[in-house]
């Protein structure tokens, strides 16, 4: 790594960004930048040498949880088909009677004549 002053521009991870970004010096200790000032959001942080953090994963968590999985499903060595399902019988629909004409339908009414 060339050496490096105050005030230089150097790439880190931006703790704020989540992203490797520019960054200026802002202090060092032992010709090494301890703290860097991201030039996007302008937040002061130490110098992480352009390595995100670890992710926040509980080891125990983690063993927990895949305990609960292997007693809820376990791993099935050959999966079976399904059986086929059985198709019922078709029910008989009864054959369509032809429809009445209309006069054997319905009686004819007589007219009633209005008196004029």
């Amino acid at each position: 790594m060339p050496e490096v002053r105050l005030g230089d521009i150097i790439d880190d991870y931006c703790i704020k960004c989540k992203r490797i970004m520019n960054h200026a010096v802002v202090s060092m200790v032992n010709a090494e930048p301890a703290k860097v000032r991201c030039r996007t959001c302008h937040s002061d942080h130490d110098y992480r040498h352009e390595l995100p953090p670890p992710p926040k994963i509980d080891p125990r968590k983690q063993t927990l949880f895949n305990e609960v999985l292997a007693k809820v499903a376990p791993p099935m060595a050959a999966p079976e088909p399904p059986p086929e399902p059985e198709t019922p019988p078709k029910p008989e629909i009864p054959p369509k009677k032809a429809p009445l004409k209309k006069e054997e339908a319905q009686p004819k009414k007589a007219k009633a004549k209005s008196p004029k």
